[in-house]
């Protein structure tokens, strides 16, 4: 029943928003079978813990559950590996309720002492740069062979929606434990080479950079609307092909079935083939460049943007509907502030950094940039959206004096590059992961974290404020402080704010039953190949 109710709400937003067109869910759907689906970057750690990388947790949600799960909508929690929940109602205690029956792909019991030693791991202040989305946790207890307790330091507004994010996975803790390695690190660097969970597929090869095979977990526990267990694919295989062109063309003469990011200046030419299906979600993505605010580069060099006027400059000098137009043809909207429309409690600013040149270039006079500089930036090669962006935006920043360099690399160099902090500017998007603006806050705002984006960006008033945000249960005071930390952060201008868009992805005909919700996640529990 909750794959026909997420199907079906999934559907009814998408058709809502008028942005895809699925077939009925009366359509009955094939068992078995292969899918193939192309990437444009190989996941880097399948670790739920111990990442934080798109290319990795959009496969995470197919080989780990968690106890809850997002709603269609990307604003609520439904069942996952819990099938009921109660707060307290001093809102410090949370008790869960276990599913019966759960099995890891291995075959092995999901018991209670797995969920509490998950959660114990994903909350450790030393793991990974998810742990304060359940810092809130005092202790988890087992209360029961199928019964878990949270006990909570403060109440938390936001530890339902965290339970229901990625990194709260279930992991089974003795096959964890047995892996080899000498430290947790290790063994989470092997566990991940050959992960195990609960979710609708196995992981059975991976060559790195070229491909890799999920085959149907035989124990999964969700229920297809022919009443027998998900998934529906015997296999699901994704082929890594960094370059755009190169995927639509595979895709175009049916050597896949279906692939993510299309280039949104394609998009209107693959709705009117008549072979494919053109998909475009709904979503809380958004499209920016960040910009390194440290006072010097690793180098030693001094950073011109470091100066907020610098960076408040470089945002008035982009033309951010021209490039809606460029790059979208029309399907994106701008930002109007760090994060999306979508997300609860955003504060949009109308208008924010309008193209205006003449500002921009005398905020550039009043920092001592007059004559102009240079930039360094980071972009994926190959991708068609980062061409297009960075065209536009070299050209608009010589108007103003500054030389834009763009040095083309592949995700792994650009990530790396990114969380060493060794980096000018680099091309970058984000989706939400939580139905909450926690997550996206604590990234973007919040330096204790990763330095705000790595960016070395940084306001104490910001921190202190998002601090006070994560134990706040007046929802009226919770939404000033949000209200103010956007604020504060777009008149600082760490980032250069372009566009929020839909996902864009594109299947054959024939493939059918993927969903991505507002949230990103990509789900092929309900795929299938119609035969």
């Amino acid at each position: 029943m909750r794959r026909t109710f997420l199907k079906a709400s999934l559907v009814a937003l998408a058709v809502a928003t008028g942005l895809v067109q699925l077939p009925s869910i009366a359509d009955a759907a094939t068992r078995g079978g292969k899918m193939v689906y192309a990437r444009y970057a190989d996941s880097l750690f399948l670790d739920p813990v111990l990442n934080d990388a798109n290319v990795d947790i959009w496969v995470l949600t197919n080989l780990y559950d968690t106890l809850l799960q997002p709603t269609a909508d990307g604003l609520g929690v439904q069942p996952g590996l819990a099938t009921k929940w109660d707060v307290s109602g001093d809102g410090k205690t949370v008790t869960l309720a276990l599913r019966p029956g759960v099995k890891f792909a291995d075959g092995s019991a999901l018991t209670a002492d797995d969920v509490k030693w998950s959660l114990d791991r994903a909350r450790d202040p030393k793991a990974g740069a998810w742990n304060s989305s359940l810092a809130s946790i005092e202790s988890v207890s087992v209360s029961g062979p199928e019964t878990v307790t949270l006990a909570l330091k403060h109440p938390d507004p936001t530890i339902l929606p965290a339970l229901a994010t990625f990194n709260s996975a279930i992991l089974p803790q003795k096959a964890f434990e047995a892996s080899p390695g000498a430290t947790p690190e290790e063994k989470a660097k092997s566990f991940a080479e050959k992960p195990i969970g609960t979710g609708p597929f196995v992981m059975t090869a991976w060559k790195r950079g070229v491909s890799m095979t999920l085959k149907r977990n035989p124990y999964y526990w969700k229920q297809g609307e022919d009443g027998k267990p998900l998934p529906y694919l015997d296999e699901l295989e994704f082929q890594i092909i960094p370059d755009d062109a190169t995927r639509l063309l595979k895709l175009k003469a049916g050597e896949i079935d279906g692939t993510e990011f299309i280039p949104y200046a394609r998009v209107k030419e693959l709705q009117a083939d008549p072979n494919l299906r053109m998909e475009l979600w709904p979503s809380t993505r958004v499209r920016y460049l960040t910009f390194y605010c440290g006072p010097t580069y690793k180098d030693g060099k001094p950073n011109p943007v470091a100066n907020p006027k610098v960076r408040q400059a470089l945002n008035y000098a982009v033309n951010k509907d021209a490039i809606i137009q460029i790059t979208t043809l029309g399907l994106g909207k701008p930002m109007r502030s760090f994060m999306s429309a979508t997300t609860p409690l955003f504060v949009g600013q109308d208008n924010l950094y309008k193209y205006d040149l003449a500002k921009a270039k005398a905020l550039l006079a009043e920092a001592g940039m007059a004559n102009g500089f240079d930039l360094q930036i980071y972009s994926l090669s190959g991708n068609g959206d980062d061409a297009n962006d960075l065209a536009a935006v070299q050209q608009m920043w010589a108007q103003v004096g500054v030389k834009l360099r763009i040095d083309q690399v592949d995700n792994a160099t650009r990530t790396a590059r990114y969380r060493e902090e060794n980096f000018g500017m680099r091309t970058s998007a984000w989706t939400n992961d939580i139905s909450d603006p926690s997550q996206i806050t604590s990234y973007f705002a919040y330096w204790p974290n990763i330095h705000s984006l790595h960016s070395n960006w940084q306001d104490k008033r910001v921190d202190e404020l998002f601090e006070k945000s994560q134990q706040e249960i007046d929802p009226k005071a919770r939404a000033e402080q949000y209200r103010e930390i956007q604020q504060r952060y777009n008149e600082s201008a760490p980032i250069l704010y372009l566009y929020e868009t839909p996902y864009p992805v594109a299947f054959r005909k024939n493939a059918k039953g993927f969903v991505q919700i507002p949230l990103g996640n990509n789900l092929f529990e309900a795929a299938y190949i119609e035969k």
